[in-house]
């Protein structure tokens, strides 16, 4: 079986500083830089937030549900993976949201548009570890849109930050009520 790491969306813009920095962004930062050195995984892929025009997705009045302060603009330092993460961590990273809203990882394509889903079945991978920013948005949709995929994932949840900590006892039960696995 080839142990697979997803890391998802920690880029400058989510991290403390940015234009939508949660707490604990950039201690996740470590963390993850620290797991992936480690050896553990066969595979480390990775997913950008990659903002040219989302349209509604960004307001100057934002919501924080469905409409956000711009962020994670291609072309500027905010899109860029968050030091210590770095590009030549991850074998593949996958890039969503051009132009419209996209929280999952499978809604994001490599540089030869190829589609997540797709991309780890031709690999022969049936199940992963998710991690990244932020839990209860783009981790909570990436891990359950692979567990709809028909993939075993698993949250490693020291390995997240969340938008709301008031969000995870809902997310949690989402994700067992999907078959995700919380680690």
């Amino acid at each position: 079986m080839t142990r697979t790491l997803i890391v998802v969306d920690v880029q400058n813009d989510f991290c403390e500083g940015g234009s939508m920095g949660v707490d604990g962004g950039s201690a996740v930062a470590t963390a993850i830089r620290d797991t992936v050195e480690s050896g553990a995984y066969d595979l480390v892929i990775a997913t950008k937030d990659h903002h040219i025009d989302p349209g509604d997705h960004f307001s100057d009045d934002p919501d924080f549900v469905d409409s956000w302060p711009p962020h994670c603009v291609v072309g500027t330092q905010g899109e860029e993976f968050h030091e210590p993460i770095d590009e030549s961590m991850f074998v593949d990273i996958f890039r969503k949201g051009e132009y419209e809203a996209a929280y999952s990882g499978f809604e994001g394509k490599d540089a030869d548009g190829l589609d997540l889903a797709t991309w780890l079945r031709d690999r022969d991978v049936t199940t992963f570890d998710v991690c990244g920013i932020a839990t209860d948005y783009c981790v909570r949709a990436t891990a359950l849109d692979g567990a709809r995929e028909g993939f075993s994932v698993t949250v490693l949840r020291p390995l997240t930050a969340a938008v709301a900590d008031a969000n995870l006892p809902r997310v949690e039960q989402e994700f067992a009520a999907a078959g995700v696995t919380l680690r």
